[in-house]
């Protein structure tokens, strides 16, 4: 499943645009690593997301 779709859908973040932004503000890493939107999220990848400025 895509990153900005598992965040809407994990309720993490309310929309899906807001969490492609997200994305494309470099605020959210998976395992360390900045990723994209599109990155596919597998069982196990840790995320950290940064709110605020």
């Amino acid at each position: 499943m895509r990153l900005d779709k598992y965040l809407k859908v994990s309720r993490l973040i309310k929309r899906r645009t807001v969490a492609n932004e997200a994305c494309d503000g470099q605020r959210v890493s998976v395992n360390g690593r900045v990723v994209k939107a599109s990155y596919d999220v597998k069982v196990g990848d840790e995320m950290e997301i940064r709110f605020g400025s």
